[in-house]
């Protein structure tokens, strides 16, 4: 139990990506200067990646989990956190690290990452929630924090090699979309966004997110907010291999370099619309129906096959220490 008067942190770490002994050398000091009291440790592990030990230490006292390990222990971590009123502080140890990038938290400086922790402040933000109707009749709900798919992104995280990701990171992803990208092929969804008519399209991709960069800087959703309660919806439906390459210009050009500056933005409202290959949504909740059941990912892991699915933001479920 935690000792009377003085806040404590837990930590849940994946020992695949970082060791206790690294980690303990940097957050001991900081606690104790903090004048907390002891920090109490929790290994993930396959049968637990986070969830149930994060919510055993929330209910022993814990007031600030760390999450250290890749994007699935901080997936895993923030849905045990959930609506708890414990703050979670994030130790980025994986590929992508994306909710970190998006937070412009430190990536791979544990010193800073702990001070800020300690000495930051509070931020509370959205949390995805994807419930997934299996092809059997059974439903499950996960949380994600950044970026959730279905098609493309989908089929490439379903074939990635694990052991190459290890080696090489995110460059494994590149491997697997040189193998799944030439057999792609659209496939129809009927979705209807909250308060809204329901839709029908043929896309290749369609992808909700709670945050809009993904890594190198590449901008998926430029207009994406963490805490506005909405979650933002990119429908790709690019037109052969001249479609793929004017996405990709949009999504460098357009929404990373341009509309980072004034006299940009004024260069995108001038320039004649082209076919569009990707449509922006915005709702507080989309529910999408597959003709065909398709894999599904959040966070850039593979959920599995589902026939249909329902995205929802739930606003401010999650305090986030970041910078002061």
């Amino acid at each position: 139990m935690s000792e009377p008067g003085r806040k404590h942190a837990a930590v849940v770490y994946n020992p695949t990506r970082v060791t206790r002994a690294t980690l303990s050398a940097a957050i001991d000091p900081a606690a104790a200067d903090a004048g907390w009291g002891e920090t109490r440790w929790f290994e993930t592990s396959v049968a637990d990646p986070g969830k149930d030990i994060t919510r055993r230490a929330v209910r022993d006292g814990a007031d600030m989990v760390f999450a250290a390990g890749g994007d699935g222990t901080v997936r895993s971590v923030a849905e045990g956190i959930r609506d708890s009123g414990a703050a979670l502080a994030l130790l980025p140890s994986g590929t992508a690290n994306i909710l970190a990038r998006n937070l412009g938290l430190p990536i791979a400086n544990v010193p800073e990452a702990v001070s800020i922790a300690f000495g930051g402040r509070t931020r509370n933000i959205d949390l995805g929630i994807a419930t997934l109707s299996r092809v059997d009749g059974t439903i499950e709900e996960h949380g994600f924090l950044v970026m959730a798919g279905m098609g493309v992104d989908a089929d490439i995280m379903a074939n990635t090699n694990e052991t190459l990701k290890k080696t090489v990171g995110w460059l494994a992803y590149v491997d697997a979309g040189i193998r799944v990208i030439p057999n792609a092929r659209p496939f129809r969804i009927r979705y209807q966004l909250d308060d809204t008519a329901p839709h029908s399209a043929h896309v290749s991709t369609i992808l909700f997110g709670n945050c809009g960069t993904l890594t190198g800087g590449l901008e998926i959703m430029p207009d994406a907010v963490v805490d506005d309660g909405l979650l933002d919806v990119a429908v790709l439906q690019p037109q052969g291999a001249l479609g793929w390459i004017e996405m990709w210009r949009k999504l460098r050009w357009e929404n990373g370099f341009l509309r980072r500056s004034s006299i940009g933005r004024r260069i995108i409202q001038a320039t004649p619309e082209s076919a569009s290959t990707i449509t922006y949504l915005r709702s507080s909740g989309i529910t999408v129906l597959l003709d065909k059941p398709r894999d599904v990912e959040l966070d850039g892991d593979e959920f599995g096959i589902v026939s249909g699915v329902r995205f929802a933001a739930d606003a401010g479920a999650l305090a986030v220490r970041v910078r002061g």
